[in-house]
């Protein structure tokens, strides 16, 4: 959690012109005794961030921490970035139109994966 909590505010660090303070507009924040949690706020250079996470059962001696949240602010050339993210037992799951996507599988290896996925196990 602190460090979902850090990277969200180095994110409005760096987007802040060097030598102006930005106001906090808005912040708000609860944690529970349970472990769960709630944040959010907003700079006055329109940076608007919120979270929030709770203990989730997996079925493990410990329970696993789930966050959700999101950030949303605009680029340096003033496009809008908006990044939606999961963070559980899977890892970081971020999504976001901006962020780069994988070129597809050619035809001729998903072909090749198609039948290794079907064929039946060789013997050595």
């Amino acid at each position: 959690m602190k460090t979902i909590i850090v990277l969200s505010l180095f994110a409005v660090a760096l987007a802040a012109p060097q030598g102006q303070e930005i106001p906090i507009l808005r912040q708000d924040s609860n944690i529970n005794p349970d472990g769960s949690f709630q944040y959010s706020f907003e700079t006055g250079n329109n940076i608007i961030t919120d979270a929030n996470g709770q203990l989730k059962n997996i079925g493990a001696e410990e329970p696993a921490l789930e966050i959700q949240g999101q950030v949303k602010y605009q680029s340096d050339d003033g496009t809008p970035i908006e990044l939606t993210y999961i963070a559980n037992e899977n890892g970081y799951q971020p999504q976001g139109a901006h962020l780069p996507t994988p070129p597809p599988i050619p035809a001729d290896i998903q072909r090749a994966l198609a039948y290794l996925a079907t064929a039946p196990p060789q013997t050595q």
